[in-house]
């Protein structure tokens, strides 16, 4: 009997066969250079796959996610990845996708202890507070939780504006632009929910001077 997780690297051998059947140079390429355009800040959900939804292939798109795709200013993890994503690869997009349904979201607006998780669902707790008049206006819990996705989304798109390493690439390269999006797990479309282009004004309180 094969276990779970067994499949996986069979699945990965056949998967790295067929690659070679059809593209011989395919692995000796990826070796060469690693060029995304992209920055993909996405949630860690399953069903989110950022290569799958995209159509992207290998050394298309980098990827960074976490619960409930969040830009937190704290996060080193998510930082180093930015500043490696802009200052090395010169990526010339970010995208952030959230997704309707996220569990991540629903926890947030609700009171439950979940453990360690509380400070990471803080975050996204203060930006339920914030619009939370807003929110409220939907119908019912579904909608709440997905509108709440939405603003979140926007959210962390200017979480990413108000960091230094993005307000010094718009200064001096003008770029990344920075894409918000939200995928949808019934139809599997992304919808786009705002974006910022380099250069764009933020409030002067988080603007570096000295870059």
């Amino acid at each position: 009997m094969i276990n779970s997780y067994d499949k996986l690297l069979l699945e990965n051998k056949a998967w790295a066969t067929q690659q070679v059947k059809k593209d011989p140079e395919f692995f000796s390429r990826l070796l060469e250079i690693q060029t995304p355009e992209f920055l993909w800040i996405g949630c860690s959900d399953s069903r989110v796959p950022a290569d799958k939804i995209t159509g992207t292939q290998p050394g298309e798109i980098f990827v960074h996610r976490n619960i409930a795709n969040m830009v937190v200013h704290t996060d080193t993890n998510l930082l180093s990845v930015l500043e490696y994503a802009v200052v090395v690869l010169k990526v010339k997009h970010i995208i952030v996708c959230g997704h309707y349904g996220c569990g991540g979201i629903r926890a947030a607006m609700e009171n439950r202890s979940l453990g360690i998780i509380n400070k990471w669902l803080r975050n996204i707790k203060d930006v339920y507070f914030k619009h939370r008049e807003e929110i409220n206006q939907e119908k019912n819990d579904e909608a709440k939780t997905n509108k709440l996705v939405e603003l979140n989304v926007k959210e962390q798109i200017l979480n990413l504006a108000k960091t230094s390493i993005i307000q010094k690439a718009w200064k001096y390269e003008q770029r990344p632009n920075l894409h918000g999006w939200v995928y949808g797990l019934n139809d599997g479309i992304i919808k786009p929910i705002c974006e910022m282009e380099p250069g764009t004004k933020i409030d002067s309180l988080y603007e570096y001077d000295n870059l």
